[in-house]
C-alpha cells in the first residue's frame, strides 16, 4: 500500500529529526535538496515553508554562510520536544498509571474553538469518554498542557486526573473510548509498508548515508502519527495479538539501523 507524505509533514520530519542538533537554521537551497531526495519538487518546499511560516512553526534566519533559511520557533521545538517521548521512547501505559480527563466548555459565541479543541484533544490520543470529556493516559498531561497554551485554548479546559471505577469493565469501556480497530490498522498499513524496508537492510551488509536517509525520513513521517493515533493504553485492555509492539519494533530497527547514517548525509548536503 502506497503511503503519502505531503511536503510540509516530511519537513516537519526532517527538522524533528535534524534540525534540532545545531541551533542553525536550514538553507532553503538545502531543504530542497534534502526533499528532492524524497521526490519533493523545489516550488511544493517553498509553498510549504511559507505555510509553517504563518503558522509560527519556522521562522526566518540567515545561515553562518549568509544565506536564506529557516530555523524552528520556540514553540516548535517544544512541540517536537514533547513528542519525542512518544515517537521514541514508546512504553505501554499501566493500568496502575491511572488517567488524564479533559474537560472543556466553551461558550457559543466561541463555537469554533470546540472544533479546535475536539481536533487537537484527538491528536494527542485521547479518546471520548462523553461529550465535553475526553480522556488519555495519565502521561500525557503535561504535553497536553503544554500544547493547550501553545494554541491558547487552556482557558476552555479543565484537566483532572484518576481512574475508572466502572460500571462496564474498562477493557470493555476503551472500545467505546477510541476506534481499536482503526489503529490496528493503522499499524498494520506501517508493518506493510516498512516491514519490508527493514528486512532488506538487515540484509544487507553496509548503510549508505543517502539511501539510509531516503528510507528513513519517509519511515519517522509515517511513524510519528502512530503514537498519537495510538495512546499506548494497557496490555490487558487491548484486543489479543495487538500489532502495536510489532510495529514499534519495525520502526526501532529502521531507527537504530538508519538515522545516524541519514544524519551523515544531511550533514554533507548542508550548504
Amino acid at each position: 500500500m502506497a503511503e503519502q507524505h505531503t511536503p510540509r509533514s516530511l519537513i516537519v520530519t526532517l527538522y524533528g529529526a535534524y534540525g534540532r542538533e545545531t541551533s542553525g537554521p536550514f538553507a532553503v537551497a538545502e531543504l530542497i535538496r534534502l526533499l528532492g531526495v524524497l521526490g519533493v519538487d523545489a516550488p511544493s518546499v517553498r509553498s510549504s515553508v511559507s505555510r509553517l511560516k504563518r503558522r509560527g512553526l519556522l521562522v526566518a534566519r540567515r545561515t553562518a554562510t549568509g544565506a536564506a533559511g529557516y530555523a524552528l520557533s520556540a514553540d516548535a521545538r517544544q512541540l517536537l520536544d514533547d513528542g519525542d517521548e512518544r515517537i521514541f521512547g514508546r512504553r505501554t501505559a499501566l493500568l496502575s498509571d491511572g488517567w488524564v480527563l479533559a474537560v472543556f466548555s466553551v461558550p457559543e459565541a466561541e463555537r469554533h474553538k470546540r472544533h479546535l479543541l475536539r481536533s487537537h484533544l484527538g491528536r494527542l490520543g485521547f479518546g471520548t469518554a462523553a461529550p465535553g470529556v475526553w480522556i488519555a493516559p495519565a502521561r500525557f498531561y503535561e504535553e497536553t498542557r503544554h500544547t493547550l497554551r501553545r494554541l491558547q485554548l487552556d482557558p476552555y479546559v479543565d484537566l483532572f486526573r484518576g481512574e475508572h471505577l466502572g460500571f462496564a469493565a474498562t477493557a470493555e469501556a476503551v472500545g467505546r473510548w477510541w476506534d481499536l480497530a482503526g489503529v490496528a490498522e493503522q499499524h498494520e498499513e506501517f508493518l506493510d509498508v516498512h516491514g519490508p524496508v527493514l528486512r532488506a537492510w538487515v540484509a544487507r551488509g553496509t548503510t549508505p548515508a543517502r539511501e539510509a536517509y531516503r528510507d528513513y525520513l519517509p519511515a519517522l513521517d509515517s511513524w510519528r502519527r502512530l503514537p498519537y493515533a495510538d495512546p499506548g493504553l494497557p496490555a490487558e485492555l487491548l484486543p489479543a495479538d495487538w500489532p502495536g509492539g510489532r510495529s514499534a519494533a519495525v520502526f526501532s530497527g529502521l531507527h537504530r539501523r538508519l538515522r545516524d547514517a541519514g544524519a551523515q548525509y544531511v550533514r554533507a548536503d548542508a550548504v
